[in-house]
């Protein structure tokens, strides 16, 4: 009678524990499907979506550049050398940019008119990282815009570009870090704004980010409009376009411990709120 009891208890349990992966085996198989996303993504990108990815990213800052940059000294409304100035700001408002719509408007497409993240959250992942998934896709998509612009600022600026002892190592950290908080900040966009009032959001949300992100002067140069200086700490991109500003040449910038702070805030900020936000849309 023990026996047989033993015996039955022993083939009760064999089948529950076979059911039962190691941490590896999981963290293994969430690896590979955070990787397929990726993967699917950025061949999406390059296959089906590469020339109204460029359009999108690139036009403006061609403009930026051109009118800015070479119109505008050439007829003397803005000294000669403004381009120097100019190009790490409108690289930096590439990158953001570029970041930030990459992720908004996907999710806002997904969320509301394909449904396409439902299938998304079938993935053997947690919630949390099909939200992370989203961040580090546009950060590549901005980090790609954000490198076109020296090739281009070489072309349009007069005279190329001159940079003055740039510092790689921090331009590939901005870059990088600036990206990742500009995902973020797309994320929480893309999550916490109605689909019927997305087109309102951008409008309200990207003028003010342009034209207080220290993009068009140094943030140095502000200190005769002091409220409007402080104001700017506020944006972002304020911190990216300095960081680059800082390390591509020898403009008078805002400190390296600002920067690093700043971006790291913004980071911290928008990815916790963003995927806060994501978790709680994708389960409604």
């Amino acid at each position: 009678m023990s026996a047989v009891g033993t015996s039955e208890g022993g083939g009760g349990a064999a089948p529950a524990k076979s059911l039962l992966q190691p941490p590896q085996a999981t963290a293994r198989l969430q690896l590979q499907a955070f990787l397929a996303l990726c993967g699917r993504d950025l061949w999406v990108t390059v296959r089906h979506e590469l020339g109204s990815y460029l359009a999108q990213a690139l036009l403006q800052p061609i403009f930026l550049l051109f009118v800015f940059g070479r119109v505008l000294p050439q007829i003397g409304a803005a000294r000669v050398g403004y381009g120097t100035q100019l190009l790490p700001g409108v690289m930096a408002l590439t990158l953001v940019l570029t970041a930030l719509q990459n992720t908004a408007l996907p999710l806002v497409i997904e969320f509301s008119f394909t449904k396409e993240i439902e299938d998304r959250l079938l993935a053997p992942l947690p919630v949390s990282a099909v939200a992370l998934q989203k961040i580090l896709i546009a950060a590549l998509r901005g980090i790609l815009a954000g490198l076109v612009i020296l090739p281009l600022g070489a072309l349009i600026l007069p005279g190329g570009i001159h940079l003055s002892g740039p510092d790689w190592p921090a331009v590939v950290a901005i870059f990088v870090f600036g990206s990742l908080t500009a995902g973020a900040m797309g994320l929480v966009l893309g999550t916490a704004v109605p689909p019927n009032r997305i087109s309102v959001a951008f409008a309200v949300v990207l003028t003010p980010l342009i034209f207080t992100g220290c993009t068009f002067y140094p943030w140095s140069a502000l200190h005769q409009i002091k409220w409007f200086q402080i104001f700017t700490l506020v944006n972002p991109i304020t911190y990216v376009s300095e960081g680059l500003r800082g390390s591509l040449t020898t403009l008078p910038h805002l400190a390296g411990g600002w920067i690093a702070l700043g971006v790291a805030i913004s980071l911290l900020i928008f990815a916790a709120l963003g995927t806060r936000l994501f978790v709680r849309r994708a389960l409604d």
